[in-house]
């Protein structure tokens, strides 16, 4: 079983874990690990400490102090010697926690029905013309795609103009390479062309945490350590941005669908229930910092599931259905709600999804001339793409991400039951609602 170690070793160690000027090896931080086989290809991560409770909405304080933070490693232990090998691991007065680290998968599901409309009724959906006209075109803001890579040139060719790349602030995982924008065409380049429908003029980071290195694993499949390391990289490049226009949109689209490889719910180690899970943790701390953070719902909708989908009920768990971050349903063209678009309650917060964007219509042709971009996977950058028009103008300094996730929550479209509902969460996206919320906003400033 693959795992993720909490420690707290020396504070020089943690010190030169947070310098990025020092490398440090895993096994100067965990040393003698007994039966745990240790990966040492894996840069161990600073992750802030957790406050307390901030408001009574759940959400929590983070600090980021050296006399705080922890370090995170990972490695293995033989799934016939994990309970052994676990305690031993607890003796160490270093060890404050040993946690799961599921496979992470992409949310691409129900091919064989064909597209709903074009992206260009998305367009007309998104009211894009009136984004554009308003000067909320994405133009310097960093959209990061954590998939499994985008290839620049294929979306370029399919949209007319190639999506700019910033590669210095791109991120490959340990043992992933390819350079930033030239990774083969599949599913991050589905993703970043659905994001460019309301955000033309983003800047794209390159973060192809789906491209495992494990065992056996394909390029639709990753780590959640590997998330976890890169949602680390992404705390420093907000923190480099200036606080006046600080701006970061984190798109997701990939989940957890089985509980096979995590701890069982109750378990410390655990990680679909478990908001003090690293990744849960470093996930809020981000969203603190001033990053606007996206996830899929998943594609384990009752009506038309997918065949990974293994958890009975209540399948939005993890990050996926973390109070801090916006967890998107999806629906076709017409604003239905598509069959596989999974259905809350969340587990780590019960009103998930939290709204409902577009997908099911014909776009990227990553993966065919004719085949549809689908999933909730393609409904998630669609509304990240959204946001990061959004940013162009409102920072995250002048309008925090937990703010402009009520608006969009107050402004969706109402389906389903009147106010929030297990299908649809708020409802689906609504652009000039939320456009006319914001100019609103800015005119009792």
């Amino acid at each position: 079983m693959r795992l993720l170690i909490q420690l707290r070793p020396s504070a020089e160690l943690v010190a030169a874990v947070a310098d990025p000027g020092i490398t440090v090896r895993s096994s100067e931080v965990l040393g003698e690990s007994g039966g745990f086989t240790l990966d040492d290809s894996y840069t161990p991560v600073l992750l802030p400490g957790v406050g307390p409770i901030a408001s009574a909405s759940g959400g929590a304080t983070y600090s980021a102090a050296l006399e705080d933070a922890t370090v995170l490693v990972r490695g293995e232990i033989p799934d016939d010697e994990i309970t052994p090998g676990i305690r031993l691991l607890n003796r160490s007065a270093t060890v404050t926690g040993v946690f799961a680290d599921p496979v992470i998968e992409n949310n691409l599901t129900c091919g064989g029905t064909p597209a709903v409309g074009t992206w260009h009724d998305i367009e007309s959906r998104l009211h894009t013309t009136q984004l554009g006209t308003a000067g909320l075109t994405g133009a310097g803001v960093a959209l990061a795609i954590l998939d499994t890579g985008i290839n620049a040139a294929f979306v370029g060719k399919v949209r007319g103009t190639p999506p700019a790349i910033d590669a210095k602030r791109s991120w490959n995982p340990a043992g992933v390479t390819g350079a930033p924008g030239e990774f083969p065409v599949a599913h991050g380049s589905m993703c970043a062309f659905d994001a460019l429908i309301a955000a033309p003029q983003a800047t794209f980071l390159d973060y192809p945490v789906l491209q495992s290195a494990r065992h056996g694993g394909s390029v639709m499949d990753g780590l959640l350590s590997d998330a976890v390391a890169a949602f680390a990289q992404l705390r420093t490049v907000l923190s480099d941005q200036p606080e006046a226009t600080r701006a970061l949109v984190v798109s997701n689209s990939w989940g957890s669908f089985s509980p096979q490889w995590d701890f069982p719910v109750g378990n410390p180690g655990n990680y679909s229930d478990n908001p003090s899970h690293p990744f849960n943790v470093i996930v809020g701390s981000l969203e603190s910092a001033g990053a606007d953070i996206l996830f899929a719902a998943g594609n384990c909708g009752r009506d038309c599931p997918d065949g990974r989908c293994a958890y009975k009920d209540q399948p939005i768990g993890g990050a996926n259905s973390h109070l801090s971050a916006l967890s998107i349903g999806g629906v076709d063209n017409t604003g239905t709600r598509v069959g596989y678009s999974s259905q809350g309650p969340g587990r780590l917060s019960a009103r998930k999804p939290d709204i409902c964007s577009y997908t099911h219509f014909l776009g990227s042709t990553a993966f065919g001339a004719t085949e549809p971009d689908t999933g909730t996977s393609a409904a998630c950058p669609v509304a990240a793409g959204v946001v990061a028009a959004i940013r162009t103008q409102w920072s995250a300094t002048a309008l925090p991400p937990a703010r402009l996730r009520d608006l969009l929550r107050n402004t969706a479209t109402d389906r389903g039951a009147p106010g929030f509902d297990n299908d649809y969460g708020y409802g689906v996206v609504d652009t000039a609602a939320l456009l006319a919320a914001l100019q609103r906003t800015a005119a009792s400033v």
